[in-house]
């Protein structure tokens, strides 16, 4: 019995230990390459709001977003219309901040995250009228093409 005690014990103290590193990611410190086209504005909004949760952000526009899309595994399933690169993984589309210091702070063996289409009320697609938000998911994905939840994302109404 003591024998499981101590194993619940560690099992706790890893889960703590996880969460607390998730809590002390340093984003200030961490470079974001966003890859957008030239005219779009909603991408624009998603760089400012990785800004605003303190990421460095550096953006390259690309008048060819499928072919950045290609070179970085991201198949049209779970597409969005930016692609951003940071610490060795893809994030697709409108993902919020939070969910990528998620990522960092996890580090699964995955290729990247997405926030597939263009969910109405995901950062950098708010609109002026909250009731029009959507909830949406953010999912994971490899090489192969296969997807996993990640976070499940409730509108903001």
């Amino acid at each position: 019995m003591k024998k499981y005690g101590l194993l619940v014990l560690i099992a706790c103290l890893v889960a703590v230990g996880g969460a607390f590193a998730f809590l002390q990611t340093d984003v200030s410190a961490t470079t974001i390459v966003v890859y957008k086209s030239p005219t779009c504005g909603c991408c624009a909004k998603w760089i400012e709001h990785l800004e605003a949760s303190g990421f460095n952000v550096e953006v390259r526009e690309e008048t060819d977003m499928n072919s950045v899309k290609a070179k970085n595994g991201v198949r049209p399933a779970y597409a969005s219309c930016h692609t951003a690169l940071v610490n060795g993984y893809v994030i697709e589309g409108h993902v919020p901040a939070d969910q990528i210091v998620r990522l960092l702070a996890e580090r699964p063996a995955v290729l990247g995250i997405s926030a597939p289409g263009m969910p109405v009320g995901s950062p950098g697609m708010e609109s002026n009228d909250p009731s029009q938000h959507q909830d949406y998911d953010v999912v994971t994905f490899d090489g192969s093409g296969k997807t996993e939840l990640y976070a499940r994302i409730k509108a903001t109404r």
